[in-house]
């Protein structure tokens, strides 16, 4: 296993190098410029603007100075983030969206799995029928439409929890923003879930346990659980990515400074090297995910060999 993770790490460098460079080039590439703004600044500002940034030189001398800071870990300085660097703003906004997203995560693929194995053990029941319901509400209502919703009920009509902000990780603020992202994934985990386990219960191996006369609380747990989880382990991966593009939305509904609430202001403001690393940063956290979720595969199907 060991040589195969060392193989895949080395194979997805490529892959990086890659999503680095054609963002780098295509950012350039956009009309306007960092320093570009209603309020014009004088030539000899500009320029010593642009030579503090490097960028007086030729883009071929700007991309290859990129990469060495990358080697070194360094995300570079921002260009509308006085005295920031991009490194010091990740580190300021990924706790919160690690604390949003994470949290959402687990919960998501508990509940999912619990309200999928109900459902399809319970299949055509009034329960199967409520997880399918709320499972395409989920899926066909996006977040920006369910947030709002959320806060007019419990934040404007009863009160009970803050309609945004963010106090130090305090529970009551993150208890909305969680709340959004796990049910738009258990809408997609527990219907994974329900379809899976469903076909694996109809499969021959199950009916040859139960004709052994084992248990069906044996047969689920035992025998049909873990075939049943790998279409779920391979959607981990899409739908963590997917937590992150959603938390575009859901910081900037519930005004959470998060890394969602930086790619806005990064694009919007033609900040290169902030859109930059955090394209690094999502990159890294996809080929992770991929990486653990093949991993994964082996705990659960012993007929996969790396």
């Amino acid at each position: 296993m060991w040589s195969f993770t060392i193989r895949r790490v080395l194979a997805t460098l490529p892959t990086l190098l890659a999503v680095i460079s054609l963002c780098y080039f295509l950012l350039h590439a956009t009309p306007g410029g960092p320093f570009d703004s209603e309020r014009q600044v004088s030539a000899a500002v500009l320029a010593n603007l642009q030579a503090k940034y490097h960028l007086d030189l030729p883009l071929w001398q700007q991309y290859l100075l990129y990469l060495q800071g990358l080697l070194s870990g360094d995300l570079g300085a921002s260009f509308r983030y006085a005295d920031w660097s991009v490194n010091d703003l990740v580190a300021k906004a990924l706790p919160v969206s690690l604390a949003i997203g994470g949290t959402a995560m687990l919960l998501s693929i508990f509940i999912g799995v619990t309200v999928g194995i109900v459902a399809a053990l319970r299949q055509n029941s009034v329960v199967d029928h409520t997880v399918m319901l709320l499972g395409n509400i989920g899926s066909a209502f996006p977040s920006f439409v369910i947030g709002p919703v959320l806060i007019m009920v419990f934040a404007i009509s009863l009160g009970w929890l803050p309609a945004g902000g963010w106090n130090n990780f305090a529970i009551q603020f993150m208890v909305l923003p969680v709340a959004l992202l796990t049910f738009i994934n258990v809408s997609t985990i527990g219907r994974v879930m329900r379809g899976s386990l469903i076909e694996v219960m109809h499969s021959n191996f199950i009916r040859t346990a139960r004709a052994k006369g084992l248990p069906e609380r044996v047969v689920v747990l035992r025998h049909a659980l873990k075939p049943a989880l790998l279409p779920v382990v391979s959607t981990l991966g899409p739908l963590t990515i997917s937590s992150i593009t959603s938390a575009l939305v859901t910081e900037t509904v519930f005004s959470l400074p998060g890394l969602g609430k930086l790619i806005v202001n990064g694009a919007g403001n033609r900040d290169y090297t902030l859109v930059l690393g955090l394209v690094v940063l999502v990159t890294v956290l996809a080929v992770t995910m991929n990486l653990l979720v093949d991993l994964a595969y082996a705990l659960l199907d012993p007929k996969i060999r790396y």
